[in-house]
């Protein structure tokens, strides 16, 4: 199955200039959705991890699901002040300024060898703050998954050090 086909396309969202790719078509779709999740459980059903950690919010979708299929705990990374429990953050920059994610100092234990999900690579700040999280409280990155991979925007020279993993690719288009 061609997962692209499942992934829309908005030009110019939510500024001028850009390609939204949207998931919402992707899962949408049972048997798309379904797909995607055994692509990526098919990849990790043999390798050493024992966590899988998702990405506010696209990341959830895809994380949560996986985890459910190989039986791992799940481990949630979101936006400042989301969190109930003591939390680990770490900032990162963007385009035009800085963000952060946080996840509950408990989620991750020392020697955890957990894979980060999220939906697409696009700068890589994201998914790089993820594995430093993961690192600071002591946990081992085994790699970094996505459905998608924006190689015009170079996210990957940001991870570089990390194996990345991704179903489609999409550049320029």
């Amino acid at each position: 199955m061609d997962l692209k086909k499942h992934i829309r396309t908005i030009p110019h969202w939510p500024k001028q200039g850009i390609m939204f790719r949207d998931i919402t078509t992707l899962i949408k779709n049972p048997e798309a959705f379904r797909h995607a999740i055994k692509l990526f459980k098919d990849r990790y059903v043999d390798k050493e991890i024992n966590k899988i950690l998702g990405i506010e919010a696209r990341g959830f979708i895809f994380g949560a699901a996986l985890a459910y299929e190989l039986g791992l705990p799940f481990v949630i990374a979101r936006k400042p002040g989301k969190l109930p429990a003591a939390t680990e953050k770490v900032e990162y920059a963007l385009e035009y300024g800085k963000d952060s994610i946080e996840i509950h100092k408990d989620a991750i234990e020392k020697g955890d060898k957990v894979l980060i999900i999220d939906d697409l690579i696009a700068t890589g700040g994201t998914l790089k703050a993820a594995a430093d999280l993961v690192k600071k409280l002591g946990g081992e990155v085994v790699e970094l998954a996505c459905v998608i991979d924006l190689p015009e925007l170079k996210g990957r020279e940001k991870l570089k050090g990390y194996p990345v993993f991704t179903l489609v690719e999409f550049e320029g288009e």
